[in-house]
């Protein structure tokens, strides 16, 4: 059996947490803060769980994760 290759765009943008579930940046933090209320970018602060079916073919492009 060959060995799978990871998918790079996918790598850079997910993580698995400590008991394996999927995490992603959450987006609209990038930049233009100052614009932004402090409501809004914290709002935006932290990780976010992938949920259900986008899991699943995320798990399929991490084979290794």
């Amino acid at each position: 059996m060959p060995k799978l290759k990871t998918h790079k765009a996918t790598q850079k943008r997910f993580a698995a947490s400590g008991n394996g579930r999927i995490v992603r940046v959450k987006a609209w933090r990038g930049h233009h803060l100052e614009i932004k209320s402090s409501r809004r970018t914290r709002r935006y602060a932290g990780k976010a769980i992938v949920a259900g079916q986008m899991a699943a073919r995320i798990k399929r492009l991490l084979p290794y994760l």
